[in-house]
């Protein structure tokens, strides 16, 4: 492209800091989280991972907030998420319980598990980045990477802090990496929540009831957290099962 005095402009290689420090912060915390998992400290594993979502959460915000996205920024992310919330997730919950599959003579059955939700996790990531500037911003199709993570790290989390043994819940645990892998690559509806925090008025009692939410969670984090990852994560199936019902309900009345 020629500027004004008619020379040819070469495209700028820069990157722009803070957006992509909060993305490099996520993917610490991801990495992270695979070291304690590795070390055997489970608990501040899943914590790594609801950190890294926290500091996920911001590196778009702010770039859009600063007009500082970049095509650079959307692969960083992407590359960032596969570490946090598609490896680190699967690492835990495998270290912590579904390794114990292999030593009660089940083959490799916690690792192949482990894997689904990793390649789910990528094949949600590139799905997603082809979607991108074509796809409804106030829905999801397909559980988000970072809540199928919340998912299995508050687990972790609430049941490390009630003493319960990863091997004793393998079953519990092995559904649920499952059920999270299998959303992240479904075509379930799942609100996205981008819309809030725009110049759109919301009312009062959303308000409210986002203040009643941060108290409670505030109680005893690692249970709420767990409640809201789970409701969530069910959000999706329970929004297909009413459309379908309404659906069912219209056509037997047409059908009378």
């Amino acid at each position: 492209m020629a500027d004004s005095t008619g020379e040819m402009k070469r495209p700028s290689r820069g990157i722009y800091l803070l957006p992509n420090l909060f993305t490099t912060s996520a993917l610490f915390a991801g990495f992270y989280s695979i070291i304690l998992a590795y070390n055997g400290d489970y608990r501040s594993a899943a914590i790594a991972i609801l950190v890294a979502m926290i500091l996920d959460g911001f590196d778009g915000r702010v770039a859009r907030m600063t007009n500082t996205t970049t095509a650079f920024g959307a692969e960083y992310d992407s590359m960032a998420d596969m570490i946090s919330f598609g490896m680190a997730p699967s690492f835990l919950v495998y270290t912590w319980s579904l390794s114990s599959l292999t030593e009660a003579h089940y083959g490799q059955l916690g690792w192949v598990i482990c894997f689904v939700y990793t390649a789910c996790c990528g094949l949600r990531l590139a799905r997603f980045n082809v979607a991108v500037g074509t796809a409804d911003k106030r829905f999801f199709q397909g559980l988000a990477c970072p809540s199928a993570a919340a998912i299995l790290a508050s687990f972790v989390w609430v049941m490390s802090d009630m003493g319960k043994s990863g091997p004793d819940l393998v079953v519990i645990t092995g559904v649920m990496t499952l059920f999270s892998g299998i959303a992240m690559v479904s075509t379930l509806t799942y609100y996205s929540f981008k819309d809030l925090g725009t110049n759109k008025k919301v009312p009062f009692a959303m308000l409210l009831g986002l203040l009643l939410l941060f108290v409670v969670t505030a109680v005893d984090p690692p249970k709420m957290i767990l409640i809201a990852a789970v409701l969530y994560g069910l959000s999706g199936p329970g929004y297909f099962l009413f459309r379908w019902y309404r659906k069912r309900g219209r056509n037997t009345r047409g059908v009378k």
